[in-house]
């Protein structure tokens, strides 16, 4: 198992590697392809239970990639981050 810091430099390696230009669900695949290939744990549109008022949503939120049980990645394909994407990775946390 990596350490936390090294796991961060792969995963944000890879990325770079990738560069821009790709459809989000392409990205999400090339990405885990080659995390999976340093023999990295990846788990793609992980489902996360809600809890709305008395009910359980079973699949109330899906991550784009969890890394390693430790790491969420929210992959975005847009030319600026906004406030509403910080809003959807909080939510997971």
């Amino acid at each position: 198992m990596l350490i936390d810091e090294d796991l961060t430099n792969l995963i944000i390696g890879k990325a770079i590697i990738l560069g821009p230009g790709l459809l989000e669900s392409v990205y999400e695949a090339c990405l885990a392809y080659e995390m999976t290939q340093d023999g990295v744990l990846v788990e793609r549109q992980k489902t996360l239970p809600v809890r709305y008022k008395s009910i359980l949503l079973d699949d109330g939120l899906r991550m784009d990639m969890v890394v390693d049980n430790r790491v969420i990645i929210e992959l975005k394909c847009v030319e600026k981050i906004l406030p509403v994407h910080e809003a959807q990775l909080y939510t997971y946390l």
